[in-house]
Formats: C-alpha cells, sequence, structure tokens
C-alpha cells in the first residue's frame, strides 16, 4: 500500500462568504522533482557563488544591508519596510474570500497558477463538506480573494476528490496577448 505523506501547511486562515467561515490549513498540492546543478569553474572545479554587490561602491553586502525600495524614477526611490507592509490593510490577510460562483468551463487554464490543497481546521468538518459538495452539485468554482506575503492575489477554489483545491490565478493584466505570436497572413 502506498505509504501517504502529509505536506507541511504553508498558511492558515479560514474560507468565508457569506455569514459562513470555514477554519483550513493550506498544503501544497504539488512537488518540483527537478535536478539542480551546481556551477563550476572548469578549470580548477571551483564553485560559482553570486553576490549582492552595490552598484554605487562596489561593495559586497550582507543581507541585513539590503533593503526595498520602489523605483519612482531613475533618480528616486521610495523605501517600503517590513513594518510598511505589515501595515497594509489587507482585509483577505487570514481569509480566502469567496468573491463570486462561476462555471468551471468560463476559466481560462492560462490564469491558472499554483495548486494547494486546502484541509478542514478543527471543527470545520461539515461546513468544509458542504462547501465540497455544494461546488461539485453545482459544477461552479468560486473565484476568491486571499493575500500572502503582503501582496492580495486572485484564486480559484474547485473540488479534487474529497478536496478543496486552491489554486492561484494570474490577475487579467498579468497575461500577454497572444496575438503578439500569431502568425501574420
Amino acid at each position: 500500500m502506498l505509504e501517504v505523506v502529509m505536506p507541511r501547511p504553508v498558511w492558515s486562515g479560514a474560507i468565508s462568504f457569506g455569514l459562513v467561515t470555514i477554519p483550513i490549513r493550506v498544503l501544497s498540492a504539488t512537488e518540483n522533482h527537478n535536478i539542480a546543478f551546481h556551477l563550476y569553474h572548469e578549470a580548477d572545479m571551483g564553485r560559482i557563488r553570486y553576490q549582492k554587490v552595490c552598484e554605487l561602491d562596489g561593495k559586497v553586502l550582507d543581507q541585513y544591508e539590503i533593503g526595498r525600495g520602489y523605483e519612482i524614477s531613475k533618480d528616486q526611490v521610495v523605501e517600503v519596510t517590513d513594518a510598511d507592509l505589515d501595515a497594509l490593510p489587507l482585509p483577505t490577510a487570514k481569509a480566502i474570500e469567496i468573491v463570486a460562483f462561476v462555471p468551471a468551463e468560463s476559466v481560462d487554464p492560462i490564469r491558472i497558477g499554483d495548486s494547494y490543497y486546502l484541509a478542514a481546521e478543527g471543527v470545520a468538518a461539515k461546513p468544509y463538506t458542504l462547501l465540497r459538495m455544494a461546488l461539485e452539485r453545482s459544477s461552479k468554482v468560486a473565484v476568491a480573494k486571499y493575500a500572502w506575503h503582503n501582496r492580495e492575489r486572485l484564486g480559484l477554489l474547485r473540488v479534487r476528490g474529497d478536496a478543496i483545491v486552491l489554486h492561484s490565478m494570474r490577475w487579467p493584466d498579468e497575461i500577454h496577448s497572444p496575438e503578439a505570436v500569431a502568425p501574420a497572413l
């Protein structure tokens, strides 16, 4: 018999819609089996490393010396700190907020990104199962908003077996037009 390995939760919060809140844990639904290669100097097999270097003074920097900023113009950068990001008012910071139920076939697959299983937390098994059954019986998926890493994201909830899956989705402005690659006739 195949051993089932439960992945480590990557986030916890709740699914919410209307007056319903379902506490959940988010678990990665996929894993990467790519082979990672290191780069070596062919002459002496010394490992090649990348360093973070200040372009103004050429100094190699430690991680604690590196900040973040948003470039407004070539000569103007606004510093953005962790405290600034933590203070952003994201209503979806601890919830996957369902905003619409749509037919599954209405979602263009190019918009779908990474996939995660949603596992019911504690006493949430019954409302979780009711939501799963409602999605399954209606042949619909739920479009949702959620926030991870201080960024609001778009998601899609659908049923897979006895579980609800969250697919990260790309916003419409993140998808290139296919016209650029279509052959000219």
